[in-house]
């Protein structure tokens, strides 16, 4: 019993429904209490104990259907098996147990005989341990592995037996074994990919996930951005729930003394109630200042959309585009679709040619009053100028001003300086300079933002 549920819970947990070890005792208490008789009542109980949203409860009921398949209710024919396993041992000639395996495996597949071919199959599975399934290529060993369990290589020892002898009976015999090996393998793929769909197709999600995640945001292709958007709303909720925890009050730190003494004096001054200085916790700005011409503008796309899914946790957000002139694009993101926002933001921002001077003028001129104390800048860009005035001293006011300055850069290391690159110009004046090319690498840098606030 105790396996059967834990196997059903990493099964879940495979499939990214989240289940504490305390939800897991009290499935375990549930299914003590109730058994495995009643299915309906069984699935019940434990979608309302393991699964805490519609999305949850939606993989719970697709996963206790595969689980729980009318296959593994072997009970009825369990001493059946074993009677036939004690049979077999009895044998004294090698040549015999080698003929009754093989007749064994034959009666099987005969019509009449479905449960007790159920009850082979799970005990192979068992034997192969087939819960480790992992990736659906693995069906085939795993069928292969389960068939050897079943006595498969009995009938492939009498099946060539049968091949090497002629005659009509040798032909009909050699059919018959045929037959049922591949009755038997059908069965023992089934039952893999059933086996893969519970405990694999979860772990292959998170595999491609990681795959995503790493590879190279230029290197994607129209048929990864579905994955990426459903990825970067994983991480935005990930994300979310770090960041959006209160802090708890701790009697710990430096004592206020003064507040102290203020809320004890009715107490002539004896300090019952010590009050500790708490540090005041800023809540996230972002001003987020995005190069949208033709090398960058697939990082903004991940960027921005990244930070306007938690715009839970970041409720200040200014975001501004350019390549030649500079302008406030959250009123677009804000008001339409994302890929439509992003199309007209790339039309009306991502032509011309690339100068930070100007774009950091236009800043100057129209936005630097967005800036103050609590403020990170984000800049991503690859500082590539064409050669003309970067503005430094507009660059570096508008640093002065703000918390943090972390500016995002697509381009490797290797190339800051190189060509009309002025990086190394504007490092001086950032608090961190990070080299972004994946998905993993834009959660790490705003992770680590967000951070700062706590």
């Amino acid at each position: 019993m105790e396996r059967q549920i834990s196997n059903f819970i990493r099964a879940l947990r495979s499939a990214d429904v989240k289940v504490s070890t305390g939800e897991a005792l009290d499935a375990a208490r549930t299914v003590a209490m109730i058994g495995y008789g009643d299915r309906g009542l069984l699935k019940d109980s434990l979608a309302c104990v393991l699964a805490k949203s519609e999305a949850e409860k939606d993989v719970h009921d697709k996963l206790f259907d595969l689980y729980f398949a009318a296959s593994n209710k072997r009970s009825s024919t369990q001493s059946e098996a074993e009677n036939r396993d004690d049979c077999s041992g009895d044998s004294e000639s090698g040549g015999q147990d080698t003929a009754d395996a093989a007749e064994q495996m034959i009666a099987l597949t005969q019509p009449g005989n479905e449960q007790a071919l159920a009850t082979a199959v799970e005990r192979a599975a068992e034997a192969a341990g087939l819960n480790d399934i992992r990736f659906s290529t693995q069906t085939a060993y795993y069928a292969q592995q389960m068939v050897k369990a079943m006595g498969g290589e009995a009938l492939q020892a009498r099946l060539l037996d049968a091949l090497q002898r002629s005659g009509a009976e040798a032909d009909a015999d050699a059919q018959r074994m045929i037959d049922a090996r591949r009755a038997l393998t059908m069965a023992a793929r089934e039952r893999a990919e059933r086996a893969f769909e519970v405990f694999g197709a979860g772990e292959t999600e998170k595999f491609r996930d990681d795959v995503a995640a790493t590879k190279r945001l230029t290197a994607l292709e129209a048929h990864d951005m579905a994955r990426m958007k459903l990825l970067i709303a994983k991480i935005a909720k990930r994300l979310a729930v770090k960041h959006s925890r209160r802090r708890k009050k701790t009697s710990r730190g430096i004592l206020d003394v003064r507040r102290t003494m203020r809320a004890n004096a009715g107490y002539d001054g004896v300090p019952f109630n010590v009050i500790w200085r708490q540090k005041k916790r800023d809540r996230p700005k972002i001003v987020a200042v995005c190069d949208v011409s033709g090398s960058v503008a697939a990082y903004v796309r991940f960027l921005l959309l990244l930070l306007y899914s938690l715009k839970e946790v970041i409720p200040d957000l200014h975001a501004y585009a350019f390549s030649y002139r500079l302008g406030d694009v959250s009123d677009i993101l804000e008001e339409n679709e994302f890929d439509g926002a992003m199309k007209k933001i790339l039309r009306e921002f991502g032509l011309g040619s690339t100068s930070y001077g100007q774009a950091w003028s236009d800043f100057k001129t129209d936005h630097e009053t967005v800036i103050d104390r609590r403020t990170t800048i984000i800049v991503l860009g690859d500082g590539r100028s064409n050669y003309g005035d970067p503005r430094l001293d507009l660059f570096s006011g508008f640093a002065g001003r703000a918390k943090q300055t972390i500016w995002l850069n697509p381009e490797g290391p290797a190339l800051w300086g190189t060509g009309d690159s002025v990086i190394p110009r504007y490092a001086p004046y950032c608090n961190q300079m990070s080299h972004v090319a994946t998905l993993k690498d834009l959660e790490r840098a705003i992770d680590e933002i967000l951070t700062s606030y706590s």
